[in-house]
């Protein structure tokens, strides 16, 4: 709990109106997208600038109270839950597009505008921020670059990181450093940037960021394959990138996915398909055309029983909406929705698709797996109860042995969604206890009173392996 002194010294720091911690806001606060965890903070900030945030931060320091910065909460990994208390710093007050460097082609944002906001600016003005994750509706800059978000453009176009040239954040002790800039190249000690980058809270609090801009492709083009096989569709993603091309867009959908997006979007989806890849390609038109006669083919040689291209843009936008509102779509079934995402060489996409739907009839639990399938992330999605104490301990156990399968084919287990607390047990799987000590050993210099996102990437305990020590 904060003392009254505290309290006021935070009400000074931000403003009497931006320190709040009356029930409806620390109830608002203690939950993000992530189902079944909720912890009340002690209360709430809302800085307006960089100074503000300095300055909250030397409060908390120096009374070791812990801090989790705050986007829209969309984190699907329980990072911005405060399970230690403390105060959550929600960043949406710091949305400002500071400028748009035509000469450089770079962006400089504060962290709290929203992803789908500052894309649309950005493409006013003719040119192209490719990052583009399925929450970009409500995801902030600030959040994506915490978690290192994907997207469907991610096969293509790469990820938040490929696109984050410099930021301003302020540490633990409330000093502020600058890291990058509107450089190409720079080589100067550390990469601090790319540290920062997908460090989900842990180091320090981003209060700028300065972003890599694009020329925007000239022409597009979206198709739909369908198959009845759902390993043909999986091998069909392994053969295009083998054949040297890179969609803009490779999803993928299985069939309980697709009855749910086509009930949501209604799109007259043929529901007795096993597997739909959605692909979109874009540059120049020759190339565009090119790409799609021979994806086409590829396809039918894969024994894809329907092709169907969009006829229009806004054909196209429609596809691709339907795809964005999987989630939202799956949510509907029933009370409790847990998406994860597994990523595996995109080679293996076709095992780690069959894996997952072996697991889910082992423990007896309906998983829906959609995803970037074209960059190996998949999304295996359960469809559940969380009154169903049974169920969700089955649940559990399937997932913890795909991640096992994904590691086990060349994976990780996560792509963009973030270690947060979920995946904080799992983590030596991927990293090993050498590499634990030294994410440790970085936490320490940056944090070392632990006050930034604690209870997060480091677990208590890392969950035994029991499917590969017995394989």
């Amino acid at each position: 709990m904060l003392n009254n002194n505290v309290k006021q010294q935070l009400r000074d720091a931000v403003g009497e109106r931006y320190f709040k911690d009356d029930k409806e806001s620390l109830v608002t606060h203690s939950y993000d997208g992530t189902p079944m965890l909720q912890v009340l903070p002690d209360g709430i900030v809302y800085p307006k600038n960089t100074a503000e945030v300095s300055a909250v931060m030397k409060i908390l320091n120096l009374h070791q109270i812990p801090l989790v910065s705050r986007g829209s909460g969309t984190n699907l990994c329980g990072g911005t839950v405060p399970v230690q208390g403390g105060i959550v710093m929600v960043m949406h007050r710091m949305n400002a597009i500071l400028e748009v460097d035509l000469l450089n082609l770079t962006a400089t944002v504060q962290p709290g505008i929203i992803t789908k906001q500052f894309i649309e600016h950005i493409e006013g003005l003719g040119l192209f921020y490719p990052p583009d994750p399925s929450s970009m509706s409500i995801s902030t800059i600030g959040g994506n670059i915490a978690e290192c978000s994907g997207g469907l453009r991610g096969l293509k176009y790469g990820t938040t990181k490929d696109y984050v040239l410099g930021l301003e954040a302020v540490l633990a002790s409330g000093e502020v450093i600058r890291t990058g800039g509107k450089l190409m190249k720079d080589v100067a000690g550390y990469d601090l940037t790319k540290l920062l980058v997908g460090s989900e809270g842990t180091l320090a609090v981003i209060t700028e960021a300065t972003l890599k801009l694009i020329p925007p492709p000239k022409y597009k083009k979206t198709m739909l394959a369908m198959f009845t096989d759902l390993y043909d569709a999986a091998r069909t993603v392994s053969k295009i990138i083998e054949n040297r091309i890179i969609p803009a867009t490779l999803e993928f959908m299985d069939n309980p996915t697709i009855k749910v997006v086509d009930d949501y979007a209604k799109l007259g989806l043929p529901l007795d398909m096993a597997a739909i890849l959605l692909i979109e390609q874009d540059g120049e038109p020759e190339m565009v055309e090119r790409d799609i006669e021979l994806i086409s083919a590829i396809c039918r040689e894969e024994n894809a029983s329907q092709i169907s291209v969009a006829n229009n843009q806004e054909e196209a936008l429609k596809l691709l909406t339907a795809r964005r509102s999987a989630f939202t779509a799956l949510a509907r079934l029933r009370p409790t929705t847990i998406l994860e995402d597994a990523t595996v060489p995109r080679s293996k996409i076709a095992d780690m698709v069959l894996e997952i739907n072996r697991i889910a009839e082992k423990y007896n639990v309906q998983i829906c797996t959609f995803g970037h399938a074209g960059d190996g992330n998949l999304h295996p999605t359960a469809t559940t109860d969380a009154r169903d104490t049974e169920e969700i301990h089955r649940v559990e156990e399937a997932f913890a042995e795909i991640f096992e399968a994904a590691i086990r084919l060349g994976g990780t287990i996560t792509g963009e969604h973030g270690v947060g607390l979920v995946k904080a047990p799992y983590l030596e799987w991927k990293i090993g206890a050498a590499g634990i000590e030294v994410m440790k050993g970085i936490k320490q210099a940056f944090d070392p009173l632990n006050i930034l996102n604690p209870g997060k990437m480091f677990a208590k305990e890392t969950r035994r392996r029991v499917v590969l020590e017995r394989g």
